[in-house]
């Protein structure tokens, strides 16, 4: 195979590309992670994580992935044989599911199709029947990274008010925090689990628990054995912006970088532009031809849109094509749909004409690959962004 031309288009829902500046605020020499220089640093992104958690409550960072935040936030509010409420959307919430089980927690898991979000009145309905207040915690992903379906937060918090139920919230935003709405106080959220590499444009390695008073208190009085992990033992160094173990320090040089570029953009303008590209992008699917696998319109994802390959036609097939022919990577299915979709992330440093170029190589695999569509994805794209309807009459 020859040796790829140009830039690489990695349009994956994450690991996402590091913008320049991240890159260049990151590569920096190793400073003393208990001087006063560190201490700035920390300072300045663990209030920096709060504006973008959007809650006045502490966000602790571990040099983590966002399994081990999964962990941290089970192992910090639950005891084991606890019950617990969770639902099926998709792979990655299923992989929550296991990890609970894991635990010992007994997991009351609501099946899904993978193609719909978290059912509110499905949530309120449990927790009405559960008189005995048995369940202690609604675990659910906000926005399901394997299939493209963002679940409403607000309205889960709603139906949980509705039914006057005391259980804990606890909320993975892994592939959404940074790119979609998210917020943790406003909405109620007991626990916020995140980490690096998605909205937030960095490398693996942070994972973020954004705590609630609430979810503090009942650190204080669960019995999940931890050490590492442990809330308290994270609080109390950083206070002064000092970690009780070894920093990701480079991490950290980037994460401030990323939190200003966030901020400076402005958060609502930075998940208007999400939506707007992801719009976009389903113009071009249904341009296409093709079929969208989230079923629910208020359920669409900003982050990534997930397509259905046509019978007879394997996704990962087609996903080779457009990596050896095009430079670019797309998401691959997981599971239950591997095989059966590619994911085109829209994420975090992109603009329209990263996305264009993204949907182009789309179009191009397409056709290269034998896939039955029409032609026209990437006009239909173009048009949506321009405010107009994709009719070849309109000059």
């Amino acid at each position: 195979m020859s040796t790829p031309q140009g830039h690489h288009f990695l349009q994956i829902p994450g690991p996402s590309p590091v913008p320049e500046r991240v890159l260049q605020a990151m590569h920096k020499q190793i400073i003393d992670h208990r001087g006063p220089e560190f201490a700035r640093l920390g300072r300045d992104v663990l209030a920096g994580c709060q504006a973008i958690f959007q809650t006045g409550n502490p966000v602790i960072i571990y040099p983590s992935s966002g399994t081990g935040a999964w962990e941290a936030a089970i192992v910090n509010t639950l005891s084991p044989g606890d019950k617990v409420l969770m639902v099926e959307t998709g792979h990655f919430a299923t992989l929550w599911q296991k990890m609970a089980a894991r635990f010992g927690l007994e997991v009351d898991f609501i099946r899904g199709d993978w193609r719909h979000g978290v059912d509110p009145a499905a949530i309120e309905a449990k927790l009405a029947e559960d008189a005995t207040r048995a369940i202690k915690a609604v675990m659910v992903v906000h926005n399901e990274t394997s299939t493209g379906v963002l679940s409403r937060i607000a309205d889960i918090r709603a139906a949980m008010d509705r039914a006057d139920h005391p259980a804990l919230l606890l909320v993975d935003t892994i592939s959404s925090l940074g790119s979609a709405d998210y917020r943790h106080d406003e909405w109620g959220v007991d626990v916020t689990v995140s980490c690096s590499q998605k909205g937030l444009m960095l490398p693996p390695g942070l994972g973020f628990n954004a705590i609630s008073d609430k979810a503090l208190e009942a650190s204080r009085h669960n019995t999940m054995p931890r050490s590492y992990w442990d809330w308290q033992e994270m609080l109390k160094p950083n206070a002064n912006g000092f970690f009780p173990s070894t920093p990701a320090t480079s991490l950290l040089y980037g994460l401030r970088e990323s939190i200003a570029m966030l901020l400076e953009e402005g958060l609502e303008r930075v998940f208007t532009r999400h939506r707007r590209l992801a719009a976009a992008t389903r113009a071009a699917v249904n341009a296409w031809g093709l079929e969208i696998l989230c079923l629910e319109p208020a359920e669409y994802s900003p982050v990534l849109t997930a397509v259905i390959m046509p019978a007879g036609h394997d996704a990962d097939a087609f996903r080779k094509i457009v990596l050896e022919r095009y430079n670019m990577s797309l998401g691959s299915g997981l599971s239950r749909v591997a095989g059966k979709v590619f994911r085109i992330g829209h994420l975090g440093e992109c603009n329209e004409l990263t996305l264009l170029g993204a949907l182009t190589g789309v179009e191009l695999g397409l056709a290269a690959a034998g896939v039955p569509h029409r032609p026209g994805g990437v006009a239909a794209a173009m048009a949506n962004l321009a405010g107009r309807n994709a009719d070849p009459a309109v000059p």
